[in-house]
């Protein structure tokens, strides 16, 4: 029962709950501080749906948001590729919010640098932005979905033997 209290007493993550954040297939996190409907997003992206993060359940499905419906203040959206749409959440799947999440705080917690140096740095820092590769949801393996749980288990083998009765008259 103090794990309910917990739970909903819980602060939320994100600190800024007056935008709503929105992960791309390149892996670009964009901030939105006013209301976007849904089909606006998908017409950058034509070959990706977008889905709510806090609805990604591992083991579920995939649950696509309506292109009518309005991006929510302070929660946080991925695109993910339309052949995607019916399949269920993979540990994969999880991997490119975390990613995605991890690249974002360590662009905001970066170090301070002199004013000097700075407009040299941000002019390679682009150079070096525009260059590197993205996240990309394409090359995501679906063959392997548990192979730890695999070695967890012991095998069941079955014994086959006779069985042997006695006869009722001897009893």
């Amino acid at each position: 029962m103090g794990n309910y209290i917990t739970c909903t007493l819980a602060p939320p993550m994100i600190k800024n709950t007056r935008a709503a954040r929105v992960i791309f297939p390149t892996g670009e996190v964009k901030q939105y501080k006013s209301q976007v409907n849904v089909a606006e997003l998908m017409l950058e992206c034509p070959t990706f749906f977008l889905t709510n993060s806090r609805s990604l359940h591992m083991g579920h499905r995939f649950s696509a948001l309506g292109a009518d419906e309005e991006l929510e203040f302070g929660n946080v959206y991925i695109f993910f590729p339309m052949r995607r749409v019916n399949s269920v959440v993979t540990a994969a799947d999880m991997a490119v919010l975390f990613m995605a999440a991890n690249s974002a705080a360590k662009r905001i917690s970066g170090r301070v640098r002199p004013d000097s140096c700075a407009a040299q740095v941000e002019s390679h820092e682009m150079s070096v932005e525009n260059d590197a590769p993205r996240l990309s949801l394409e090359g995501v393996d679906e063959s392997g979905l548990f192979p730890n749980r695999l070695s967890y288990c012991r095998p069941r083998k079955p014994v086959l033997e006779t069985i042997k009765e006695e006869p009722i008259c001897l009893r």
